[in-house]
């Protein structure tokens, strides 16, 4: 060996991104199983550690190669492949005592093709091991991050494949965006939802179709959500499709969906232009449900809402014109709902009410009371006393 072979060690070691140190062990545990393999031993019992044990030292300032064959002295041999009796061994050091050892150098003329061959493979095996390490436990604390990559090939299942810089990572197809076509180059923003050991060594599985990708873009597009001041409570999503986001405001002066939507919409757009153009509707969150229910099932205006919150159920009163918006296309719209919320939503015909009605189940939904002032009051009331003398009259004309 010489100094170039060194330097070609060290020119490795930095592509694969392990150390020279961590490169030269490998190449020197190596060697060493592939002068067992050579001395006629089997790979499985040199992974078991038969043999004689065996020493490589490669020397980093010249390159060259001291293999040793390390025996025991001792007074009856028992396995001669790693023993050698007091006798024998006072023929090389007549001062020799039971119980040290000795050191046999090998001749590397030894070291046949094959030798080197095999040499050659398992240091291999090894490097793909130490990438593999490195990886995993690159990665392993980076579980529900957002990540940027580049697309490197997509397979016939429709697997796609992308590099994330120091390891690459899985799409599988329920993980994409449907619709959503990948190219090799094209770079990506992915969710890393999982990192797992596997026989292969580490997998790397992203997701494109997560929630959590969603509320990364949100936070990105809209300040307010960066630093606090509107929270995304939840989301509910179907991926490349459509999206239901619901938010609150922690600062009466600012408007939760105003501040998500932006001036003429160009925040949301940009969120729904990274998902390949997903409808994304920003809805107001309430604590009360049957309010939250009523916001999830927006365009859509329905009537009362009744609810189980045991049997996380809600039958709600729809209108015959409203009846297909509150169920979307596909039943989409209120299949979003119930995940957003958590109920089990089911409609049922409403009777016609008036604007009056309207206004008087909104504010009992809000625990709000109506307040109006004396004057107002004495309208009110004068108003319908008038009909009832109307009525009255008519009755005793007849």
């Amino acid at each position: 060996m010489n100094r170039e072979f060194l330097d070609a060690l060290q020119q490795v070691a930095l592509e694969r991104g392990v150390s020279t140190d961590e490169l030269i062990e490998a190449f020197e545990e190596a060697l060493a199983k592939a002068y067992l393999r050579h001395k006629g031993f089997k790979q499985k019992d040199v992974d078991e550690g038969a043999g004689p044990l065996v020493e490589v030292t490669l020397d980093q300032q010249t390159g060259t190669i001291e293999v040793l064959e390390i025996r025991s002295v001792v007074e009856e041999v028992e396995n001669p492949d790693r023993e050698i009796s007091l006798e024998e061994a006072r023929k090389y050091d007549p001062e020799v005592q039971v119980g040290e050892e000795m050191e046999f150098p090998v001749d590397p003329d030894e070291f046949s093709r094959i030798a080197v061959q095999t040499a050659k493979q398992i240091l291999t095996q090894r490097l793909k091991e130490a990438e593999r390490n490195r990886v995993y436990e690159e990665y392993k604390g980076r579980e529900g991050e957002i990540l940027t990559g580049q697309v490197t090939r997509v397979d016939n299942r429709g697997n796609v494949y992308i590099d994330l810089g120091r390891g690459e990572a899985l799409m599988p197809p329920r993980e994409q965006i449907p619709g959503e076509r990948y190219h090799p180059g094209q770079r990506v923003k992915v969710y890393l939802k999982e990192v797992r050991r596997s026989s292969k060594g580490p997998s790397l599985i992203v997701s494109r179709a997560h929630e959590e990708l969603l509320k990364y873009l949100m936070r990105q597009e809209v300040p307010e959500i960066a630093e606090g001041t509107v929270e995304i409570k939840v989301i509910a999503r179907e991926p490349g499709s459509r999206s239901k986001v619901a938010v609150v405001s922690h600062n009466p002066n600012v408007d939760p969906i105003g501040a998500c939507i932006g001036h003429k919409g160009q925040r949301i757009q940009a969120v729904s232009a990274e998902l390949g153009r997903e409808k994304v509707d920003v809805i107001p969150w309430s604590a009360n449900p049957r309010e939250f229910i009523r916001n999830a099932l927006s365009p859509a205006t329905v009537g009362n809402i009744e609810i189980d919150t045991e049997s996380k159920r809600a039958e709600v009163s729809v209108g015959k014109d409203q009846h297909s918006v509150a169920i979307g296309r596909g039943g989409q719209n209120v299949r979003l709902a119930s995940k957003l919320t958590g109920f089990e939503i089911k409609f049922k015909e409403a009777e016609e009410v008036s604007d009056l009605d309207e206004a008087l189940i909104r504010a009992s939904e809000k625990g709000d009371e109506l307040q109006v002032d004396a004057g107002a009051k004495a309208r009110f009331d004068s108003l319908f006393a008038d009909e009832s003398v109307e009525e009255g009259g008519g009755e005793g004309e007849e």
